[in-house]
């Protein structure tokens, strides 16, 4: 009887702390934005996309890029060089930062094997979803920039940008 009093306490702890566990999964401190949620625009609602459809909309995007070469190929300004990734995951968490909903993706150096976290931006106009801008943010969990209380986008501390 006690081992199963034990059991059941200890699922109910591990479905309560699981969510929290991925909701910190940044820290919530690497983009000022909002977390992503129906808002109110000009006093009327407006249909907003699910993050499953964002995060849907990006894996789609690396996906045809990939198509071109084999891999998604992103310019890394500070290295010089044409990065060959494969991406490993898009992050759980969706948020909106202005016009743009965003989130990360993780990805592997196909040359390197160095591991990237990239910020993909999303537009939402006129009913469609469309990637506009993809950055690289760490390399191998050194960030590149963070964010000020603003939004605005800032070289992180020993960043060479």
């Amino acid at each position: 009887m006690k081992v199963k009093m034990f059991f059941m306490v200890f699922m109910v702890l591990a479905i309560a702390l699981v969510p929290a566990a991925f909701a910190a999964e940044h820290g919530g401190k690497e983009h000022g934005g909002k977390e992503h949620g129906g808002e109110e625009h000009g006093g009327a609602k407006v249909s907003e996309p699910s993050a499953d459809q964002i995060r849907g909309v990006m894996n789609d995007y690396v996906i045809e890029q990939s198509k071109k070469t084999g891999t998604f190929d992103v310019y890394d300004d500070e290295a010089g060089k044409m990065r060959k990734l494969s991406l490993v995951r898009v992050h759980e968490r969706v948020g909106k930062t202005g016009d743009y909903y965003y989130s990360c993706a993780d990805f592997r150096d196909t040359v390197s094997n160095e591991t990237l976290d990239l910020d993909i931006d999303v537009e939402h106009k006129d009913g469609k979803l469309a990637v506009k801008d993809v950055r690289i943010h760490k390399v191998n969990g050194k960030e590149r920039y963070t964010y000020d209380a603003n939004d605005n986008r800032i070289p992180a501390a020993g960043s060479s940008k």
